[in-house]
């Protein structure tokens, strides 16, 4: 019998590696709904092509060039956020949420209250709303499987062992494009230059929260949230060749690591196996004689200061992650326009979480706080742009 999988993000990048492993298991999984942003053809052109069952677009506006897009295929469809809870609520087996940043939140959420298997590669679902996140997770009976490399070879490596055995878990940074430049050279890079990720091929957001390491920040507290684990067991290795994805370091001092090539469609066929591996087409095979060497660096925070934000956000927990992220937002789209340096993100986001921190030190309740704490946050940032360009 097929497994339904519904799609949150189908046009990205985490979509297409999904939608690329649907396609190669076609009689393994049937395809309940795709979920885009705004690219009407994109989702189009899937929907057909995986014979969905209903299709949606997150931007309203989008309606009308998805309808022309489908036209005649007989696929039900719509746009705005009700659609998108519409294609959430439909049956499947696993909800893969894939929308990357706050604007995932909501659907994701919807997901779990249904008690749905959720492969999660929105992270921001937990560092925005994790306390929240965890309980409803509980409450309605979803399990949370997850997708990022890092947390999904920490679940692997972790296997059947016990958390209250493990000294830390440990995950691996790439070090991004940055990663041996001076502070000098990396204050007067580009937007072009930060997205240039010398590994992983994903959107311009993530790209750029790689090049900062606010990326490795975020999936600090992710994995807070995933594994049960306080900040003092968490940490972060630079390890250029992006073969060894985590690492479980055990009390008797055992260490044990998640290995594989830089692929994306290895952690999405570990959840969409459900507990079967997946044969991946066109994938490579990690050969370590080949490889040679694997190489491992600390983290240089002076240099990355977004990573030490990130580190004391978790610290402090309550809305402090939420404030982080949603600043980082805000910073991360004006440096992409020109608006602020490399170095105003980290500026901005931690005058942000300076001036919240008395206001927000409660966890969000909820999805909707933590989307009101978000959407007042951006407001406020927005307002501080201009200090941010000064930094250097």
């Amino acid at each position: 019998m097929s497994l339904t999988v519904t799609v949150l993000g189908a046009t990205g990048s985490i979509g297409r590696s999904t939608t690329d492993l649907l396609r190669q298991h076609a009689g393994r999984f049937r395809v309940g709904a795709l979920v885009g942003g705004r690219d009407a053809a994109a989702l189009g052109a899937l929907a057909r092509e995986l014979k969905a069952d209903f299709a949606a677009l997150a931007d309203e506006s989008a309606g009308p060039a998805l309808a022309e897009a489908l036209a005649g295929s007989g696929i039900p469809h719509g746009a705005g956020e009700g659609a998108v809870l519409e294609a959430v609520a439909r049956d499947a087996d696993i909800v893969v949420a894939a929308v990357s940043g706050a604007a995932g939140l909501k659907p994701t959420c919807a997901a779990l209250k249904l008690g749905r298997t959720v492969a999660l590669a929105n992270k921001e679902s937990l560092v925005c709303a994790g306390d929240a996140f965890m309980r409803d997770a509980k409450r309605y009976g979803a399990t949370l499987l997850p997708v990022d490399s890092e947390h999904n070879a920490l679940a692997q490596a972790l296997g059947d062992g016990r958390i209250d055995d493990v000294a830390k878990m440990t995950i691996t940074a790439s070090g991004g494009p940055f990663r041996t430049w001076t502070r000098e050279r990396i204050a007067a890079a580009t937007p072009d230059q930060a997205a240039a990720h010398p590994t992983w091929s994903m959107g311009m957001k993530i790209n750029i929260d790689s090049a900062s390491l606010m990326n490795k920040g975020l999936e600090l507290i992710e994995a807070h949230h995933l594994f049960a684990l306080s900040a003092d067991r968490l940490d972060v290795i630079v390890h250029p060749q992006s073969i060894v994805h985590g690492l479980v370091y055990w009390r008797d001092g055992a260490v044990t690591a998640g290995l594989a090539m830089p692929d994306m469609r290895v952690p999405i066929a570990h959840c969409l196996g459900l507990g079967d591996r997946l044969t991946i087409e066109r994938g490579r095979n990690l050969d370590l004689a080949a490889t040679g060497s694997l190489t491992f660096e600390p983290a240089d925070e002076a240099r990355f200061p977004c990573l030490r934000i990130a580190r004391a956000a978790l610290a402090e927990g309550g809305g402090a992650p939420t404030v982080m992220n949603a600043a980082n937002e805000i910073a991360v789209a004006a440096f992409i326009r020109g608006a602020i340096p490399f170095y105003g993100i980290a500026e901005l986001v931690e005058r942000a979480c300076t001036h919240f921190a008395a206001e927000y030190r409660a966890a969000p309740a909820d999805v909707e706080a933590a989307l009101a704490i978000d959407a007042h946050v951006r407001a406020w940032a927005s307002q501080a742009l201009p200090a941010a360009a000064a930094a250097e």
